[in-house]
């Protein structure tokens, strides 16, 4: 037969702990209300917030489409990223073993980390769909195309790549971009001086 237990007793707390599970259905830790690495969807972060962009790429390649790829990094590396020390200029994405890499990214190593802290030009596995990986090396193989990537940036509290699927511009496309860009300025320059004379 089974204890009896009063009204009270079976709604109040022992101490600092309450067994059972939380109002979302996970169970309680000691530690606190929720399991170590579980965040509340309440305060967990909304959006976008651009890490850094690589401009080098669009003026050295036709950017003919893009995707979105995760990234595996260290805790460093990640506290260097939310402090914006990173360089995607000089670098690439390839297929290596059937999986992606982002290699050449220079990621600047933590301040306040020890010896512990991680190698700033190491290849870092991008994370991608398998039937999307095996298009890109299709694409990558057979028309000359390479990857590069071209934003890093904050999703939804997560780190993601934009990677684009390029083709390397000639001298003269190159020349004719810049000459847009420096029309466009000019353009903008003469809409401003009107408006201020208005």
């Amino acid at each position: 037969m089974g204890v009896a237990w009063s009204a009270a007793a079976a709604v109040a707390p022992r101490g600092p702990f309450r067994r059972g599970k939380s109002e979302t259905g996970q169970p309680r830790t000691r530690a606190g209300r929720f399991p170590l690495g579980y965040t509340p969807w309440t305060m967990r972060p909304i959006g976008i917030k651009l890490i850094a962009q690589n401009k080098k790429a669009y003026h050295d390649y036709h950017i003919e489409e893009t995707l979105e790829a995760g990234i595996a990094l260290t805790g460093t590396e990640v506290k260097s990223l939310r402090a914006g020390r990173v360089n995607l200029r000089d670098s690439y994405a390839a297929v290596e073993k059937g999986e992606l890499f982002l290699v050449g990214t220079h990621i600047s190593p933590y301040e306040q980390g020890n010896i512990f802290n991680h190698d700033p030009l190491r290849s870092r596995k991008l994370l991608v769909h398998a039937r999307e990986l095996r298009r890109l090396y299709g694409k990558v193989q057979v028309a000359g195309y390479t990857l590069v990537p071209t934003k890093l940036y904050f999703k939804d509290g997560r780190i993601k790549v934009e990677i684009g699927l390029a083709k390397g511009k000639t001298t003269y496309d190159k020349r004719q971009t810049l000459a847009k860009k420096e029309a466009q300025r000019d353009m903008e320059r003469a809409f401003r001086s009107r408006d201020r004379e208005e």
